[in-house]
């Protein structure tokens, strides 16, 4: 068995960010999004995977590489625009041969992996297998209908009036049988080779197509409120552990990783968090839910519930939370009344924010006063 995964799309929910970076690679716990798939195809004992790439491929072949760090061999498949899930597949078909394969989308998550889905698809195999989860609002999944065994009745792309409340999930296993379906269809009202048409092609034409319902955690981190949850809950599973340096002024609560040349001089870090290598934390708090990736400085500042980027700095800024921090962006202390800030930050921007002046500021207190 091989593997598709697709890391071409541009990331529109999450401008500014995806301007100048793959959303594939913004990361979650301080390791992108990309790489949890990867890992998890891995875990699933397969090697051979094709990445299909494109107005990011440079950037996302310098992260990934030929794969040797994941334990795959990787190759690479151009797609010269987006043009569908299916037109993905179609582009693949050398690579793929008559092998079955998975396909997964590379901005999902899902917590657990895929070995289980694997594993039965290998021992029962069909022509099509579907992970489903159940969303409040399907109108903006393709949406599949079941007849209660978990065989498929029908497919729909985000559509207005949903059958059920069952999206497909960013994952799916097939035989060689799609690539006659993937050729068959016509672009979609979008201009796009819809994955959920050929499937909806090989239900008509009595292939066997069936589905399985995630049990446990999955996301479409397309956005800025998912990519912070799946932060939040991989936080959740972090083992503490303290390799760089903390000063005795400091507090440590919780489940808190400290990573190697890290440094948190006067502050309070409550977990779950990570401070990445490198940075550095004076004067400050950060709170749960928070990612500090590496070279970052925060000082005199509050933050929580949010993901830092590389290379970013606050300086004497007031609460900042539920917030997502693009790459070399300059945050500072502005005039004017103190509040609460929501921010989305694309890279190397500069901010001032209007606050009094942090508790932080004063020495010998964190920015939650004297550790209260």
């Amino acid at each position: 068995m091989k593997a598709l995964v697709l890391a071409g799309g541009s990331g529109t929910r999450l401008r500014p960010i995806t301007h100048t970076s793959s959303k594939q690679l913004v990361p979650v716990a301080n390791k992108p999004v990309l790489f949890h798939g990867l890992e998890a195809i891995a875990s699933a004992g397969i090697t051979e995977v094709g990445v299909v790439v494109g107005g990011t491929a440079a950037e996302i072949e310098a992260a990934v590489g030929d794969g040797s760090a994941f334990g795959l061999d990787i190759t690479y498949i151009r797609q010269s625009a987006p043009l569908g899930l299916a037109h993905a597949v179609l582009i693949a078909r050398s690579f793929l041969g008559a092998d079955d394969f998975v396909m997964y989308l590379g901005d999902n998550f899902v917590l657990d992996g895929i070995t289980d889905v694997v594993d039965s698809f290998r021992k029962d195999p069909c022509d099509a297998l579907l992970l489903l989860t159940r969303v409040p609002d399907p109108t903006a999944f393709g949406v599949a209908e079941t007849d209660g065994h978990g065989n498929v009745l029908g497919l729909e792309e985000k559509p207005r009036y949903p059958r059920s409340d069952l999206a497909v999930a960013g994952v799916y296993l097939f035989t060689p049988a799609v690539h006659e379906a993937v050729r068959a269809i016509r672009p979609s009202g979008r201009g796009e080779l819809e994955i959920t048409d050929a499937l909806q092609w090989m239900i008509e034409g009595r292939l066997t197509v069936r589905s399985t319902i995630i049990s446990g955690y999955w996301k479409d981190t397309g956005n800025v409120t998912d990519m912070l949850e799946v932060n939040r809950t991989l936080l959740e599973r972090l083992q503490p552990r303290v390799d760089g340096f903390v000063d005795e002024e400091s507090e440590i609560v919780g489940r808190v990783r400290i990573e190697a040349g890290a440094e948190v001089r006067r502050s309070r870090i409550v977990g779950p968090a990570i401070i990445g290598a490198g940075s550095v934390v004076t004067d400050s708090y950060v709170g749960p839910a928070t990612s500090v990736a590496e070279n970052c400085c925060i000082t005199g500042s509050e933050i929580e519930f949010s993901i830092v980027l590389r290379d970013s700095s606050f300086d004497g800024v007031g609460r900042v939370q539920a917030s997502l921090v693009g790459r070399n962006v300059q945050v500072t202390l502005a005039p004017g009344l103190p509040g609460t800030h929501c921010l989305v930050i694309g890279d190397h921007g500069q901010v001032q924010i209007s606050s009094w002046p942090s508790p932080a500021r004063t020495p010998g207190h964190t920015a939650q006063g004297p550790y209260r």
